[in-house]
C-alpha cells in the first residue's frame, strides 16, 4: 500500500510538471484516491494524506496561473 501510494504521488507529481492539464487532473485524484485508503487501512496519518494533497493541488493550480 506505501509502495503504491508513493509512486502515484510521484507520477502525479511528473505529469503536472510536463504541464498536461487534463491528465494532470485525473492522476491527481488517483493519488488523492491512494492516499484516502492508506489513511482508512491506518498506513499514513489523516493529516499527512491532507498534506500531500494539499501540495498536489497546488502544483496544479500553478499551471493555471502560468498559463
Amino acid at each position: 500500500v506505501v509502495s503504491a501510494m508513493k509512486t502515484v504521488c510521484k507520477n502525479a507529481v511528473h505529469v503536472v510538471e510536463e504541464k498536461d492539464k487534463e491528465n494532470s487532473k485525473k492522476a491527481i485524484s488517483e493519488a488523492a484516491s491512494k492516499l484516502d485508503k492508506a489513511v482508512a487501512k491506518g498506513i499514513i496519518h489523516k493529516n499527512k494524506a491532507a498534506r500531500k494533497k494539499s501540495r498536489l493541488m497546488l502544483k496544479l493550480n500553478a499551471l493555471d496561473i502560468k498559463e
